[in-house]
């Protein structure tokens, strides 16, 4: 008998986890299809098929939502499988490999969404601040994920600052990309900095001794 209570709690829990799950991804689904301004919340119980009253009973107002929103983005964007990370380490150019890996992080809806948060955090203190407090660990994640690629690299703090240079110049290029969507352009654009982004990781490797 003492069991049945556990199990049913057990169960809540995880439909509680389903709900908030639901409501979050609906909620990055808003942002990229109607801007942060768009996402309202009864938009996103809409989007994610629930009611008013389910999306009130977990999120209570648009900050709530959108705060969790960032933290599940954060989430949803620092996560790569041992298996890529070894194929990397395996791949006959690791340094074209990198940055490829770094662009392929960067693309996509979860990124999208992102980016409309950071650019709604300019005018709103309070998604600022969570997002202040968010993005470092993204970015460390990062960092990670290139330090096992280059382990030789690891421990240099020229290398991490090469890391942040290149995630700065694909932000750059994507956010050019919302004046100029042609794909093939923004090709062309990746390569051409890719080929300076190289140049300073052969430069760096000769800098610490290291072999990538």
């Amino acid at each position: 008998m003492s069991e049945q209570p556990r199990k049913q709690r057990r169960s809540q829990e995880e439909r509680s986890a389903s709900m908030r799950r639901k409501l979050l991804d609906a909620t990055v689904d808003c942002l990229i299809e109607h801007g942060y301004s768009g996402t309202t919340t009864t938009r996103v119980a809409d989007r994610a098929g629930v009611t008013r009253g389910a999306q009130v009973h977990h999120f209570h107002t648009k900050a709530e939502l959108v705060i969790a929103a960032v933290r599940h983005l954060a989430e949803r964007r620092s996560v790569l499988d041992a298996e890529q990370i070894e194929r990397l380490r395996r791949a006959p150019d690791k340094i074209d490999a990198g940055l490829d890996l770094l662009w392929s992080v960067h693309q996509g809806p979860v990124f999208a969404a992102t980016m409309e948060l950071w650019t709604a955090a300019r005018t709103d203190p309070e998604l600022r601040a969570q997002l202040n407090q968010i993005e470092p660990a993204v970015t460390a994640s990062i960092v990670e994920r290139g330090s096992a690629i280059f382990p030789s690299f690891a421990e240099h703090t020229s290398f991490r600052h090469w890391v942040y240079t290149a995630m700065d110049t694909i932000r750059g290029l994507l956010v050019a990309e919302f004046i100029d969507a042609d794909e093939r352009r923004l090709q062309q654009r990746w390569q051409r900095a890719k080929g300076h982004l190289r140049l300073a990781a052969e430069a760096l490797a000769v800098e610490i001794g290291a072999t990538s």
